[in-house]
C-alpha cells in the first residue's frame, strides 16, 4: 500500500485549516448567496448568473474536498527525529542542475509551506520526491517533459523553515 500521508510542521497545518475555514465560513457563504439570487432572477435555463455561480460553487466545492483531504491525511514532523545527512523534509539543499549549469538552492516543505518563487518546495512534487534520501555528492533525476534533469547535490542544512 502507497503512504498517502502529507508531512506538515503545525504552522503548515494551521494555514491550510485556516484557509478552509475561511472557504467554508466566508467564500462558500458569498457563492450560496450568489446562486439564490441569480435563481430569484427567473428562467435558469438562460440565467447566465446562476450557471456563473453555480460553477464558482462546484470549483470551490472541489477546493474545499480537497484541504479536508489534505488534512485528514496529515501528519507533524519532529524535527529531532529526521535523518541527518541526507535530503529529508525541512533539510535546505544546495544543488548543482547539471542540464542549465548553474546552482539552485531548495527548501523541502510540506503542505501550507511551499512557495517555489522563494525556492520552497513540497516533499511531494517530483524534485523533492527525486532529491528524498540523496547524500552530498549524489545526483537525483527528476522526469520532466523536456527530459531528464539532473541535480547534483552539493550541501545539506537543516532548515530553519
Amino acid at each position: 500500500m502507497v503512504d498517502d500521508r502529507i508531512p506538515m510542521t503545525r504552522e503548515g497545518y494551521e494555514k491550510k485549516k485556516a484557509e478552509l475555514d475561511h472557504l467554508q465560513g466566508v467564500v462558500m457563504l458569498e457563492i450560496t448567496k450568489r446562486v439564490a439570487t441569480a435563481r430569484d432572477l427567473g428562467d435558469l435555463s438562460e440565467n447566465a448568473e446562476y450557471h456563473a455561480a453555480r460553477e464558482d460553487q462546484g470549483q470551490l466545492q472541489a477546493k474545499i474536498d480537497l484541504l479536508k483531504s489534505q488534512l485528514a491525511r496529515a501528519y507533524f514532523v519532529e524535527r529531532d527525529a529526521l535523518p541527518k545527512g541526507e535530503v529529508a523534509f525541512g533539510s535546505k539543499v544546495t544543488v548543482f542542475d547539471e542540464d542549465m549549469d548553474d546552482e539552485d538552492t531548495f527548501v523541502l516543505v510540506g503542505a501550507g509551506e511551499e512557495d517555489p518563487a522563494k525556492g520552497r518546495i513540497l516533499t511531494t512534487s517530483p524534485i523533492g520526491q527525486a532529491l528524498l534520501g540523496k547524500k552530498v555528492g549524489e545526483t537525483a533525476e527528476v522526469q520532466a517533459p523536456k527530459g531528464v534533469l539532473r541535480f547534483k547535490v552539493l550541501k545539506i542544512e537543516v532548515s530553519k523553515m
